[in-house]
């Protein structure tokens, strides 16, 4: 062999040892790497940004005193008192065949435990009427909340609804406040009335009825009281005359509707 192909010879075996040494020649050459694997990026510890989703605020409730123009009457009632006397009033009901509304008192229907659900058994609609009945044009702002929440809070325990209506009590027409805490509680109508015969001052039942009757016209809303012995009396008869007057006697949800 001469000594140029031994020069040859021995410079391809140095480039062939340097290339099995060499990891990155020797991936290249398909041989197996030893390199650790790549990893995947460690996740980030930065949480991602969230925003707070709220409900709306309800806006202030409208007020209402009288339903549209036709020939229906809602009879309501102020719903408190002698529950002997409401007892009585719902007979009389039923045989007039007059459904009624009633603006329970919370308390009322805490300390008489059937009478929500013999009321709706019955037909009848409730409503809400405040919790202690007092006088809500003298009271706090929370103590106005009160009143309304928590006999709203009784209606969907007694009857699994909170009623569609709020009356404020001790007052014929509510402020602005009593809108705005009716609304934030989930009544948009706070209802008034506008045939008012005076029942709860016991003028006895002649009088209930002669009110009553000069006041009627389409779409009336009559504030009666369960707990005098005079409107029960005077009930059939207040019947008899709206429908006389060629009215029907129906349920505040109906006239409203």
């Amino acid at each position: 062999m001469t000594i140029s192909r031994r020069s040859v010879l021995l410079g391809a075996l140095s480039a062939t040892l340097v290339a099995a040494c060499d990891p990155a020649r020797r991936g290249r050459a398909g041989a197996p790497s030893t390199a650790a694997p790549s990893l995947p990026p460690a996740p980030s510890t930065t949480q991602p940004t969230t925003t707070a989703v709220t409900a709306a605020p309800a806006g202030p409730a409208r007020f209402i005193k009288s339903g549209p123009d036709r020939n229906q009457i809602a009879l309501t009632f102020h719903g408190s008192g002698d529950p002997t006397l409401a007892a009585r009033l719902l007979d009389e009901a039923r045989r007039s065949g007059a459904p009624i509304t009633v603006f329970a008192v919370g308390q009322w229907l805490v300390e008489n435990p059937t009478m929500a659900q013999t009321l709706e058994t019955a037909g009848h609609e409730l409503a809400n009427h405040t919790y202690t009945h007092p006088a809500l044009r003298s009271v706090s702002r929370s103590t106005l909340v009160s009143e309304i929440t928590r006999c709203r809070d009784v209606l969907q325990q007694e009857t699994g609804s909170t009623g569609r209506w709020f009356r404020p009590s001790g007052t014929d027409e509510p402020t602005q406040a009593m809108l705005e805490e009716a609304g934030a509680a989930g009544y948009s109508v706070v209802v008034g009335y506008d045939v008012d015969p005076l029942d709860y001052q016991d003028p006895g039942a002649a009088a209930i009825v002669e009110r009553v009757g000069a006041g009627l016209h389409p779409g009336a809303v009559v504030s009666l009281h369960t707990g005098h012995a005079g409107t029960v009396t005077a009930f059939g008869p207040i019947v008899a005359d709206i429908r006389r007057a060629g009215f029907q006697p129906v349920l505040l949800r109906d006239l409203l509707a």
